[in-house]
């Protein structure tokens, strides 16, 4: 990549080095090849949902002043043009990166940059580059090793987000997945810790092409703020996002473009894209409505959202499609709503008995949070048949069993009137 208005010409092989390392999550990506440098401008072009999602209407109010960000993820190389001056802050919780979150780590290095960029990339020259949801909001990059560096991932993560709070985070963007709907207790203290201190929490719901079919932790915590995907007509994603009942919003996830570390762009796909656009939306409400606390912020998040054409809440679109412009300016009337009250609950009934949860190998791609990857399809692993599964022994075991049943009366009764007529017979 030679400068900022070349289109990133990487690896050709991103899509499946991002699957192999990374696992199950919420990204999907893939480099632009061009045979020629494009102007930075045509990147700016890409940005359909700025327009569509009311983004740049809401910039009439604001555009996230005084507002900070933290990214949670690969780091962020906040020397690339669109996010100079951007980074405030940034740590590494994972023993391999730089002491401020802003050396790219992993074979996933390229993450934490894009995502960022969505979030509050300034572009350049006024009118080129990639700019985020909230351009004037301020980045914490706080890199993580996932699967990789000197403690587990799930520790890291618990250190990050109390970091994060502890060096002003007002919002905090975690476009990962821990595949699975349950979380460490260490989890339990640090999502704490943010609700306190009044920390809007944003996280990707997945991606089912990736294998991720419904959403997993921390996308299943009570209080977050989970976003679901959908395509450039606001219809569902069916390989850039899964789906489940704690999904707050939906936003773009399909034909999406970020900074690439280093300089140039990638294109991308997943709910990883559409989480840091929400969580900019985020900052132009705080910045909008600095009264307001994090649980009203996020209802009006869901209380403006477009509908989807379906009936909402729904396990798919959320509270429908996210509206910047309504979130910052329409009137909302306040509710009781408290993200710390919602977990607070939750840890009191399902972990008041304090039984300690079965270890899990938490570095296993199936495990471990790990920023999103790239869906593709691919060949079914053939040991998962080995075994059958309950929807199996649900969906087909029974069914065959009742006619086995079946049959073995049928033969039966044939069997005894066979018999009969032939003793009939020899009478």
């Amino acid at each position: 990549m030679s400068g900022s208005s070349r289109i990133g010409r990487g690896r050709r092989d991103i899509p499946r080095r991002f699957a192999s390392v990374v696992g199950v999550a919420a990204l999907a990506a893939s480099a632009i090849f061009v045979g020629s440098p494009a102007s930075a401008d045509s990147i700016r072009d890409r940005e359909y949902w700025l327009t569509q999602y009311g983004i740049t209407t809401a910039w009439n109010t604001t555009k996230g002043a005084g507002v900070t960000i933290a990214v949670i993820d690969t780091g962020v190389d906040g020397s690339h043009i669109d996010l100079k001056g951007a980074v405030s802050g940034g740590t590494d919780v994972s023993g391999v990166g730089a002491s401020n979150g802003q050396k790219p780590i992993g074979e996933s290095s390229e993450h934490g940059t894009m995502v960022a960029s969505l979030a509050a990339g300034r572009g350049h020259n006024g009118t080129d580059g990639v700019i985020g949801s909230a351009p004037a909001a301020k980045i914490l990059a706080i890199s993580i090793g996932f699967g990789t560096g000197k403690r587990s991932s799930d520790d890291q993560i618990a250190d990050a987000i109390k970091w994060a709070v502890d060096h002003g985070a007002d919002v905090i963007n975690m476009s990962l997945t821990r595949n699975s709907l349950e979380w460490p207790e260490s989890w339990d203290d640090a999502f704490l810790y943010a609700f306190e201190h009044d920390v809007v929490v944003v996280a990707a719901a997945g991606n089912r092409g990736s294998g991720t079919t419904e959403v997993g932790a921390p996308a299943t915590i009570p209080g977050v703020l989970v976003v679901g995907g959908v395509d450039r007509n606001g219809k569902a994603s069916f390989d850039a996002s899964s789906q489940g009942i704690t999904i707050s919003v939906s936003a773009p996830s399909e034909d999406l473009v970020g900074a690439a570390p280093g300089g140039g762009y990638y294109a991308w796909a997943g709910t990883s894209g559409a989480t840091p656009i929400v969580a900019g939306i985020v900052a132009l409400v705080r910045a909008a409505h600095p009264g307001l606390d994090a649980g009203n912020v996020i209802n009006r998040i869901t209380a403006t959202a477009k509908s989807p054409g379906v009936k909402v809440p729904s396990p798919i679109y959320g509270y429908g499609l996210v509206d910047a412009a309504a979130a910052v300016s329409a009137k909302i009337p306040e509710v009781a709503t408290s993200p710390a009250q919602e977990l607070k609950d939750w840890i009191h009934l399902h972990r008041r008995a304090n039984v300690t949860p079965s270890p899990t190998p938490i570095e296993s791609p199936s495990s471990a949070p790990t920023p999103a990857p790239a869906p593709q399809a691919g060949p079914a692993d053939p040991l998962g048949t080995l075994l059958p599964t309950i929807p199996m022994l649900r969906d087909v075991g029974i069914p065959l069993l009742v006619y086995a049943v079946f049959l073995a009366l049928f033969v039966t009764l044939i069997v005894t009137f066979v018999r009969r007529v032939r003793g009939s017979r020899h009478s």
